[in-house]
């Protein structure tokens, strides 16, 4: 007569769901700290073309800190990545201190060229930003830079370079710009994550995304 013995698994020979698949990070995406280049100033659409110039390769004003809570994201980020622009490095510099840093090209503003509107209208940086993007998003004004679709292609891949390194199972801090990190944020929602925490877009804001 033959006898069976029935042999229980153990932990290590049946992981569980968990040990298996490791928790997916969150995904924060952040803006810069302000710009030296002063909004205090009333200026031609023309005018604007040569302010956003000037904008695009500036630093920081001087003087300022960022807030706790962003250093504190910084400090729990698995990784750090920034845009190539001055302004985001200044402030990866500013956040990550000694922490490495991933600067990427892809994670640039995209681009703001002024519709030519006559030069009897003078409007601050600021208004002349709002019409810009409007220009540029709805009527594809693009004066031969990147198109919305092309902008629309680039925040995809940048989302889903995210969303793979947040699959390593730690948080991913992205410092770079308003409007780019707003298109990132939509193709992330595309493929299943929300928008866990929203601190608007002012500078030095964060907007959290997690995984449904």
């Amino acid at each position: 007569m033959t006898h069976t013995e029935s042999v229980a698994s153990t932990p290590s020979e049946a992981p569980s769901a968990a040990q298996a698949t490791p928790a997916l990070g969150a995904i924060i995406l952040a803006r810069h700290g302000e710009p030296a280049l002063s909004r205090k100033c009333l200026i031609t659409s023309d005018e604007y073309r040569d302010w956003w110039g000037r904008y695009e390769i500036g630093g920081l004003r001087a003087g300022q800190t960022p807030p706790q809570t962003l250093l504190s994201a910084a400090e729990g980020a698995g990784a750090i990545y920034a845009s190539s622009r001055r302004r985001a490095q200044e402030t990866a510099k500013a956040v990550a201190r000694d922490r490495e840093v991933l600067v990427d090209a892809l994670f640039i503003e995209a681009p703001l060229p002024p519709p030519h509107f006559p030069s009897w209208i003078k409007l601050s940086p600021r208004y002349w930003g709002v019409i810009s993007r409007f220009w540029w998003h709805v009527f594809n004004h693009h004066e031969g830079q990147e198109t919305r679709a092309e902008a629309e292609v680039r925040a995809d891949q940048a989302a889903r370079i995210l969303i793979a390194r947040a699959g390593e199972g730690q948080d991913v801090l992205v410092l770079a710009h308003g409007y780019f990190n707003h298109m990132v944020g939509q193709k992330l929602k595309l493929h299943g994550w929300r928008l866990a925490e929203n601190q608007g877009f002012k500078y030095w804001s964060q907007r959290r995304y997690e995984k449904r």
